[in-house]
């Protein structure tokens, strides 16, 4: 049977779903009585509910690189169900977020995804996929933040890198807006295990880079830059892992 971690933390929680969803849903249909910060609060409430049922710690560093007066796209690798969840925990201030359309589907993420406005996308539609990247930029250049996986999925990668969709860093370039690359390491054991031993995995914001820096590159190297500073930090910490393993 496989990922029964997630299918524990979805089926032990009938009444807190029960519960928040209708929540959700409501606040959702009314935002003018629910700010940004109320939404927000209500994500991390939900999000983090699931971590505690995963038995899972997501240690943080970095967060001193995210930029505090503007607008910025994340791009994060991506790894099983936890991902996001641990990225928005690791948070001190609200984020967007863009969703394949059928994985934002799923309860409680199509609540999440409500309740921070954000957006789908269609892998198999390309002109409905420029339109939501052209709003996008437009929402960072008014001040949003938002998170984008650039391998668009995952598969039992674990903490291997998969190929980028170059097509999504046309809203950076757009922007003109910093980029804050996001390495999340450990991830996939959180909820896309068969196992429910505790799970410690990580999260790391790594210096923005601005737009004067990528602002000449096309989408292939752009793609290419934010790749190699997530492998680098992945070797980084694989090379410390291993140090510490040889010292016990």
């Amino acid at each position: 049977m496989k990922q029964l971690r997630y299918k524990f933390v979805v089926l032990s929680s009938p009444f807190f779903v029960g519960r928040v969803v209708p929540l959700a849903n409501y606040m959702i249909k009314h935002k003018e009585k629910y700010d940004v910060q109320k939404r927000w609060k209500m994500v991390r409430y939900i999000v983090d509910h699931m971590r505690r049922r995963a038995r899972c710690k997501t240690k943080v560093y970095g967060t001193e690189n995210l930029p505090c007066d503007e607008g910025y796209i994340m791009y994060s690798n991506h790894q099983g169900k936890y991902d996001a969840l641990g990225i928005f925990l690791s948070m001190p201030h609200n984020c967007s977020v863009l969703w394949e359309e059928h994985s934002a589907n799923r309860i409680l993420a199509r609540q999440v995804c409500g309740l921070l406005d954000g957006k789908t996308i269609s892998f198999t539609d390309p002109r409905q996929q420029i339109k939501v990247l052209n709003e996008i930029a437009e929402d960072v250049k008014a001040g949003k933040r938002y998170l984008i996986f650039p391998e668009g999925g995952y598969t039992d990668n674990r903490n291997n890198l998969q190929e980028f969709k170059t097509g999504c860093f046309m809203s950076a370039l757009k922007a003109k807006k910093p980029i804050v690359p996001v390495v999340i390491y450990d991830s996939w054991k959180a909820m896309d295990k068969n196992t429910f031993e505790r799970v410690v995995t990580q999260v790391h914001f790594l210096p923005p880079i601005m737009y004067e820096e990528y602002g000449k590159l096309h989408k292939r190297e752009l793609s290419d830059l934010i790749r190699q500073r997530m492998q680098d930090k992945i070797d980084e910490i694989e090379r410390e892992s291993r140090l510490a393993k040889k010292k016990i």
